[in-house]
């Protein structure tokens, strides 16, 4: 590995305040670990984001539907994804759920797991509400900004 990319690859670990960084690349390995417990798990900041609707003409032969007794859906938050890396709903296959749909979470509630680099990062709802959905497949990746649970505020 060059001066150039090592410098890079430092920039990023900062950037992103990673406490623990491992690569290997054609025989070069590079293991970073900084500062704390080894135990602890990071966990990254969530900022739930009001996600604008887009409304679709309705049908003239269409029957209005009943009313429903879910909030509105411009009221509801979405809970975002901070960072690029795999959704887990899950500590472990085996273990319980960390929501469901359903369920009612508040600010302190992990919704779930999003694993950067080796690096499981604990996500924190950060609202109080009802989770109405859960917008992403166990297991599957997630971008950073893209939309996880749909939560109705209390």
């Amino acid at each position: 590995m060059d001066y150039k990319s090592l410098k890079r690859v430092i920039e990023l670990i900062r950037e992103h305040d990673l406490r623990e960084f491992e690569m290997e690349n054609e025989g070069f390995r590079l293991s970073v670990k900084r500062g704390g417990s080894s135990d602890a798990i990071p966990v990254m900041p969530n900022y739930p984001v009001q996600m604008p609707m887009v409304a679709a003409m309705p049908d003239p032969g269409a029957v209005a539907p009943a009313a429903d007794p879910e909030p509105a859906e411009s009221e509801a938050l979405y809970i975002t994804s901070p960072m690029v890396g795999l959704f887990y709903l899950a500590p472990s296959p085996d273990a319980k759920l960390y929501v469901t749909v359903g369920q009612e979470v508040n600010p302190d509630s992990v919704v779930c797991i999003i694993e950067a680099m080796k690096v499981m990062n604990e996500l924190k709802a950060d609202v109080s509400g009802i989770v109405r959905e859960i917008l992403v497949d166990n297991a599957n990746p997630v971008e950073f900004g893209q939309p996880l649970f749909r939560i109705d505020p209390l």
